[in-house]
């Protein structure tokens, strides 16, 4: 194994090193750690949760509607009439402002894909058998079931635009163009898009994964608690480690009062970049 040696400086040494990417003088400001909190051993477990809010300053915003597609309909449609307002408000900030996006996903694993991969592994051989399909991984009424679900579809224009595409992984980041370049992050980067904000299906898997790499990716992140759905047990399980983890969950109300009420079109690259992939600032 190759010898590190480099030195790890003491944190009153690394505080007096300049930080382009980082406010020093907020950095150096004395602050109360989370060291402990009651009923557990040592005092724990630690609780967190977003320092943010949606209007503490101007953004540029992205809805994302992580595979709203026929064939989920059955678990989508307790969440629907809140998608509607959810689009609706994007639309109409859309018209407003060069600072709000939306992007559809389907997600299109198919026995005639051509992959085989984690995923096919985690959920077993019998997913790689269409004559006796068992799992829910994958689409099993071919191209109609990829169908976005009618009442949030995207329009002709928005499709020719390519916001709508097809993934082959929970993540809906995960997608690649010929440069190996995310196809998601770059047409919101095209955009100086900052925070994204996720509604669909499901839960605890598309949507928890895309919420984790957004936020690797640098972007703020809020889930729509009443707007995402899942067909298994897990709904307020992947609901509270996403708020206490890289996401703040709001509700259907909240995102759409925020969008009607309080946006106000941010500067491009005034808190997160685009040449680096964890979105960093460059200046």
């Amino acid at each position: 194994m190759a010898q590190d040696d480099t030195k790890i400086p003491t944190l009153e040494e690394a505080l007096q090193q300049p930080c382009k990417f980082r406010d020093m003088k907020l950095a150096i400001e004395p602050m109360r750690n989370y060291d402990s909190t009651p009923d557990g051993p040592n005092d724990t477990p630690i609780a967190f949760w977003a320092s943010w809010d949606l209007a503490d300053r101007s953004r540029r915003i992205a809805l994302l509607l992580d595979d709203c597609q026929e064939e989920y309909r059955a678990y989508a449609n307790d969440i629907l009439p809140n998608m509607v307002r959810i689009v609706d408000a994007f639309r109409a900030a859309r018209a407003r402002s060069d600072g709000v996006c939306i992007a559809w996903s389907a997600w299109s694993r198919r026995f005639d894909d051509g992959i085989s991969n984690a995923m096919d592994r985690w959920y077993g051989p019998r997913g790689l058998r269409p004559e006796n399909p068992e799992n829910a991984a994958y689409v099993f009424t071919g191209a109609p079931g990829l169908e976005p679900l009618t009442e949030i579809a995207p329009t002709e224009h928005e499709v020719a635009d390519g916001w709508f595409y097809h993934g082959k992984h929970l993540d809906m980041f995960w997608t690649f163009d010929e440069d190996g370049a995310s196809y998601l992050d770059k047409k919101l980067k095209a955009h100086d898009i900052d925070t994204i904000v996720i509604v669909g299906l499901w839960t605890d898997e598309c949507v928890l994964s895309t919420a984790y790499a957004g936020n690797s990716r640098g972007y703020d992140v809020v889930v729509v608690g009443d707007a995402v759905a899942t067909a298994t047990a897990n709904q307020q399980i992947a609901l509270t480690v996403a708020d206490s983890t890289v996401a703040k969950v709001l509700s259907t109300g909240d995102v759409v009062h925020y969008m009607q009420k309080d946006f106000v079109t941010g500067k491009p690259g005034a808190v997160k970049g685009t040449r680096f992939p964890d979105g960093r600032k460059e200046s």
